[in-house]
């Protein structure tokens, strides 16, 4: 579930590529972090500024191929190259337990007990998982939390807060102490 006090109506999945054959289809640049759930045949996407529903869908989470519902020839793929596939919030898949969206993340308090950590920037891809990048509260390099149940403790996407277990990320004695944790960023 979203965070209440956040402004993004739709989701975007990436946008049109090369055609790929002569029907209509065409490779699809994916989104950073990817999301293949938002590219699934029968999903309903935006596409300049006109709503259409995926109709095929193959390739690769890393190099989708889709058609759209009335784009039926290669020609009409090239005309929409460049353009945006967004999907409306109110139309994105459900997810499992335990998963979210990355800018539902973005924005979350990070803490560790009651020391406040900092603010999650971004979900980036690393080669073995997804990490956190963490703005530390007390500036300096961001602190990337991989997400593992060993070092996120507690996600509350509805509270914007992150529980993190730096012992395990090898930081509760590489700077000392943390500043307790404020007010700041809660009730969100």
């Amino acid at each position: 579930m979203a965070r209440v006090d956040d402004p993004t109506p739709e989701l975007q999945a990436g946008h049109v590529g090369r055609a790929h054959g002569l029907d209509g289809s065409f490779y699809v640049i994916v989104a950073r972090p990817p999301r293949p759930r938002l590219l699934a045949a029968g999903t309903k996407v935006t596409v300049a500024g006109r709503s259409t529903e995926i109709v095929r869908r193959a390739g690769t989470d890393q190099r989708p191929i889709v058609r759209l519902d009335g784009v039926e020839d290669r020609e009409g793929a090239d005309a929409l190259r460049g353009m945006a596939l967004t999907v409306d919030r109110l139309e994105v898949p459900a997810l499992e337990e335990d998963e979210w969206w990355a800018h539902e993340l973005e924005g979350c308090t990070v803490v560790d007990g009651e020391c406040l950590i900092g603010t999650v920037n971004r979900l980036i891809e690393l080669p073995s998982c997804e990490a956190l990048e963490v703005r530390r509260e007390q500036g300096g390099e961001p602190l990337l939390v991989p997400m593992v149940k060993d070092a996120i403790r507690r996600v509350a996407v509805s509270e914007g807060r992150i529980e993190v277990d730096l012992g395990f990320l090898g930081e509760a004695g590489a700077e000392g102490k943390h500043e307790p944790k404020t007010g700041k960023g809660e009730g969100r």
